[in-house]
């Protein structure tokens, strides 16, 4: 058994990153790969593509999910009358909407891209896989901004709560957006089908509406720490506080802070699902 070194072998790669090739004449010459893409212009990259291609096939979808809150908002107004359980009809409802694009319909883009073999296509490039699970989750994130906003700006019309601090889903949205799409992605990353993602997909959203737009004082115990696990909890109480008529600030910040800490974990699951996903 002979050894051979690397450097003479065919289109072999070199330690500083080149490659040597043979030219048709017969000659050798060294190739100098491109560096590989660092992750905020490659970030910025799939953001955009993936935001593209949202525009185009999820608006539909996107007039779903606002209309669904609406109503739901609607068939609460006769059982809730206002108070701390209007708010949090309101604000559950408003970030149902961030559950339904960026948990649901995420799990089933991922779930989708595994099955296809779309994942070995990103892998083939020089993308790190932090950048596509952050840009894809970025791009559903972003789409979820119009019907979020009508949703808040409807609900606190019909339940007369006061417009005056809906400037908060300025951070609720993509906190709230992270903590969602990492959920979403690690789902459609972890399911062995994308039938079982689709369905992962829509319990996520079942329990987001659950567990969000109820008020929790008429929840059971168990239910009440079941909600406490939920990554959108934390955005809805950040928004239903400001309803009030003097919101606790502190409060609003430490579950803007939770809902932040929760998105950083679930984005790293989900880069450790495409990293695994991908290499299989």
């Amino acid at each position: 058994m002979s050894v051979v070194p690397a450097e003479v072998l065919p289109g072999a790669a070199r330690a500083d990153g080149s490659r040597s090739v043979d030219t048709e004449d017969g000659a050798r010459v060294v190739a100098v790969l491109g560096p590989r893409a660092r992750l905020w212009p490659a970030l910025a990259a799939v953001y955009r593509a993936q935001l593209s291609r949202a525009r185009v096939a999820r608006i539909p979808l996107l007039f779903v999910a606002t209309f669904q809150s609406i109503g739901i908002m609607v068939l609460m107004r006769g059982v809730v009358d206002g108070g701390g359980e209007a708010r949090a009809v309101v604000a559950g409802s408003s970030v149902l909407v961030v559950a339904f694009v960026a948990l649901n319909l995420l799990a089933q883009y991922f779930g989708q891209l595994r099955a296809s073999g779309g994942l070995d296509h990103y892998a083939t490039l020089p993308v790190p896989p932090a950048a596509v699970v952050l840009g894809a989750a970025a791009a559903y994130a972003s789409f979820t901004v119009p019907g979020t906003l009508v949703t808040a700006v409807v609900g606190s019309v019909l339940f007369q709560l006061p417009l005056t601090h809906l400037w908060i889903l300025v951070a609720v949205i993509p906190l709230a957006g992270a903590a969602l799409a990492g959920l979403g992605a690690a789902l459609g990353l972890l399911a062995p089908r994308p039938e079982l993602a689709t369905l992962l997909g829509q319990l996520g959203m079942s329990a987001a509406l659950l567990l969000g737009v109820l008020p929790p004082d008429r929840l059971p115990t168990f239910v009440q720490w079941a909600r406490d696990l939920m990554p959108s909890t934390y955005g809805v109480e950040a928004l239903g506080l400001t309803f009030g008529p003097d919101p606790d600030w502190g409060l609003v910040l430490l579950d803007l802070a939770v809902c932040a800490g929760v998105g950083v974990a679930s984005l790293a699951v989900a880069t450790w699902a495409y990293r695994r996903a991908a290499v299989r």
